[in-house]
């Protein structure tokens, strides 16, 4: 700790300097001390050269506060007060190597950084090595494409529902975007088969407008499409498998009933959900799949009654769907009338000319 002593006895020198105007010229060889050190300062040591290099910061050059926070950002005990202040500079020189390197920023001043400065600022957030939810979120919510395409392309980012839900959203009519939320392992299943649906929504729209003769043809071609992609994602997840074989293994043995699938659907379990209903409805569960993904519940409720479901197992469903599909909280009441106007008869004959157009598409 020789060193470090030495070193506070030079800082002591600079500070009774009588050339206190010369801040730039101060401020570099202050730096230059502080990054020599590096790793052998205690939080003493640290505390002060925080307190030293915040004041002669003031009224300095851009240039020269964009090479402090330069040198700074890559040292793991860089000064934090002083290491906040150059992340919250409205000038991206000065901000950008910090937001985008220090690891001495937590997540709050990373949160208030993307909440309240420009796509430059977002872009150098988004590069971290690591990216709490939070800090994603905010990136979803206010980046533009680059902010949005790079976040979804760091392997150290992570999403919450609501996250992931928005990069569904801006994916749509990006296949850049697409390619990459398909890409990551983090990509839960009921997401991607929502990328699928609106996505496949888009497609089918731009290309149905050509000509209504030829609206019923590429909708099938989008639905086979998106069927090879589900399938893709159901074989690298574990999760799947699992599910798979236990849903199957009550169904072979005369256990899968509506009690089941409540518990399922108050667990929240997508992959469970699916496959009973699947099993139970006797419908490819491609079809079971897409109709949680999509923004309207009717399919969904044509299921459920000709399931002769109750309405307690069938509104669980609707708030499962929901959230899958990123759709706000259902409209219970809206929906209990057309579930209870619905004859189960009519209901039984829809869910066959599901599984007859299934068929005729295979």
């Amino acid at each position: 700790m020789s060193s470090a002593n030495n070193v506070l006895h030079q800082l002591e020198d600079i500070l009774a300097s009588r050339y206190v105007s010369r801040r730039a010229e101060i401020l570099e060889r202050v730096t230059d001390l502080f990054v020599v050190g590096s790793g052998q300062f205690n939080d003493e040591h640290v505390d002060l050269f925080d307190h030293v290099l915040f004041k002669l910061l003031d009224n300095v050059a851009v240039a020269a506060r964009a090479e402090l926070g330069s040198r700074l950002a890559v040292l793991p005990d860089a000064p934090p007060r002083l290491i906040k202040l150059l992340a919250s500079d409205e000038t991206i020189a000065i901000a950008g190597p910090v937001l985008r390197q220090s690891d001495r920023l937590d997540e709050q001043t990373l949160v208030a950084a993307a909440q309240s400065r420009g796509q430059e600022h977002l872009l150098a957030i988004s590069g971290r090595k690591i990216l709490t939810e939070a800090v994603t979120d905010v990136l979803v919510d206010r980046g533009d494409q680059a902010v949005v395409s790079n976040t979804a392309n760091n392997n150290g980012a992570r999403f919450s529902d609501h996250g992931f839900s928005g990069l569904v959203t801006k994916a749509s009519d990006d296949p850049g975007l697409a390619l990459k939320l398909w890409s990551r392992p983090d990509s839960p299943r009921e997401v991607l088969v929502r990328l699928f649906v609106e996505a496949s929504d888009a497609v089918r729209n731009q290309l149905a407008s050509a000509g209504s003769a030829r609206a019923e043809i590429v909708e099938l071609a989008v639905a086979q499409a998106s069927g090879h992609l589900q399938a893709a994602a159901r074989t690298r997840s574990a999760d799947f498998a699992n599910a798979k074989a236990y849903v199957e293994q009550l169904y072979a043995t005369g256990q899968l009933h509506e009690a089941q699938l409540h518990g399922f659907a108050k667990e929240g379990s997508f992959d469970k959900v699916t496959l009973a209903l699947s099993l139970m409805c006797k419908l490819p569960l491609d079809v079971v799949e897409r109709a949680f993904a999509r923004k309207q519940p009717d399919q969904l409720l044509v299921l459920a009654k000709a399931l002769d479901l109750s309405w307690v197992t069938t509104t669980t469903l609707l708030f499962m769907q929901a959230h899958v599909s990123g759709s706000a909280r259902p409209q219970l009441d809206q929906h209990l009338a057309s579930f209870t106007q619905m004859q189960p008869r009519m209901a039984q004959n829809m869910l066959q000319s599901y599984r007859v157009r299934q068929s005729a598409a295979e």
